[in-house]
């Protein structure tokens, strides 16, 4: 092939990509402006929580990190980063809505997910594979929706899939400075969700696996070194919240005091969990406690506040003890999170949240554009999300084969983060929001066996 041809070839390549990424991210966009106002679709009433505390920090009345009252255990339910997000796009923006957090954050998803995912396929399958990632993440429902949420979830996706990216490459030049880079970018995640807090132990593991070496020296210390770069990486980040936990609060929690919650919230998803008093509803969680405590119905209660740190230590307490003689049941539960975790086609799971939504016009586009060619359009480009959905998991498992065939020190050093989301991250009670990382590398290992069955094909 000519080098003209092969530009024109890449030029179109690039050109189907924009229209079909474009595509499915603005019409998804327009579905959700449509929706942020429903509790159905989006927990608003969780937004108003940050919304709140960003009001407070442009107002002088709340500080970005420090917590001057120790009563104030809800400040310390979520880390901090978001609630300063949100307060400095209102500041850039002047615009004090969801609405400019939600384009704000999608803009910026339009390029970050996009150049991680396919830098990451790149890094560690070549190009080929990153092009075919790139056009099934444009394709994909999942993160289509969840780029148009005002939430933490997406912000920290990008810095886990950053530092998967800087993981790969920590291996491949077997460098300290690119797996404390790791460390880094994972614990800067942490600042925005606590749920990636113990990948880096993950990670360190694989890299004391996987990093290629002799046996027993001279390379031997390199693997040391760069798993123990990423553990300290992670720590030196997250330690200031830890230190201000500490310091501010009688009761120690370096998470903030949520585990409690999403081990009893949890239980409430199950029947049998019901049948004994849990419930996964955060109202019925405090109107038990009320109950529980004896406090008066008219007393202010929330969540976290008061006492929320003992409180959440409690929930874990009853909730442990009530899992501890049902190992098999519970690992059930387990085995149930996670497939729901996985499944992108069809009905969501109950309690998982949206898996997104495929484009049609009736959903997507206003009245006056039904019918036509636009309509037609937007409708076929939702038949082939729907097609690649029922898709994914087959291809999905197919690219791990061949991922692992091809290079199975990067094909490790990523499954480390899909196990990581699929058995500790589903231990409690968990959402497919929280799980996007993991959808983020499957996406790459799909794009892996488009790559393979096309060579094949053509």
């Amino acid at each position: 092939m000519s080098r003209h041809k092969k530009t024109q070839k890449i030029i179109v390549l690039f050109c189907g990509w924009l229209l079909v990424a474009l595509g499915v991210r603005v019409l998804t966009l327009q579905f959700m402006r449509a929706h942020l106002q429903d509790p159905g679709w989006f927990q608003i009433g969780t937004f108003g929580r940050f919304e709140g505390q960003a009001r407070d920090i442009l107002d002088g009345r709340q500080n970005i990190f420090w917590i001057d009252d120790p009563s104030r255990t809800d400040l310390a339910q979520y880390p901090p980063a978001f609630s300063a997000l949100v307060a400095l796009i209102y500041k850039l923006t002047g615009h004090h809505s969801v609405y400019a957090v939600q384009i704000v954050l999608w803009v910026l998803d339009l390029i970050l997910s996009f150049v991680l995912i396919g830098g990451i396929a790149f890094t560690a399958f070549g190009w080929r594979a990153a092009i075919a990632s790139s056009f099934l993440l444009g394709l994909s429902p999942l993160f289509a929706m969840y780029a148009a949420f005002p939430s933490a979830d997406m912000p920290a996706t990008w810095f886990v899939l950053g530092g998967n990216w800087t993981l790969l490459l920590a291996s491949k030049r077997k460098s300290v400075s690119w797996a404390a880079g790791a460390g880094v970018l994972l614990g800067i995640a942490c600042w925005l969700r606590v749920n990636p807090l113990y990948l880096g132990v993950g990670w360190a593991i694989a890299l004391l696996a996987f990093v290629p070496a002799t046996w027993p020296l001279p390379s031997w210390p390199v693997k040391v070194k760069t798993g123990a770069a990423v553990l300290v990486g992670t720590i030196v980040v997250i330690a200031p919240i830890a230190v201000r936990n500490y310091l501010v609060f009688p009761d120690f929690t370096p998470t903030g005091g949520t585990i409690g919650t999403s081990l009893w919230e949890g239980l409430g998803e199950t029947e049998l969990g019901q049948a004994n008093g849990f419930s996964c509803s955060d109202d019925r969680l405090i109107e038990y406690e009320r109950k529980k405590y004896a406090w008066p119905p008219d007393m202010q209660i929330e969540l976290q506040r008061p006492d929320g740190i003992r409180r959440d230590r409690e929930r874990a307490r009853e909730s442990i003890a009530f899992i501890r003689p049902r190992p098999i049941w519970y690992s059930g539960v387990m085995f149930g999170r996670m497939w729901s975790m996985l499944k992108v086609a069809g009905d969501p799971a109950p309690y998982s949240g949206s898996n997104g939504i495929n484009v049609t016009s009736q959903r997507c586009l206003p009245q006056h554009w039904q019918g036509g060619a636009v309509a037609l359009g937007v409708n076929v480009l939702g038949m082939i999300q729907s097609v690649v959905r029922y898709l994914f998991l087959p291809l999905a498992a197919l690219g791990i084969y061949i991922g692992v065939r091809k290079d199975w020190r990067a094909s490790c050093l990523l499954l480390v983060t899909v196990l990581y989301y699929l058995v500790p991250d589903t231990v409690g009670h968990a959402e497919m929001r929280y799980v996007l990382p993991m959808h983020g590398v499957l996406i790459v290992f799909a794009g892996v066996a488009v790559d393979y069955l096309l060579v094949r094909i053509l």
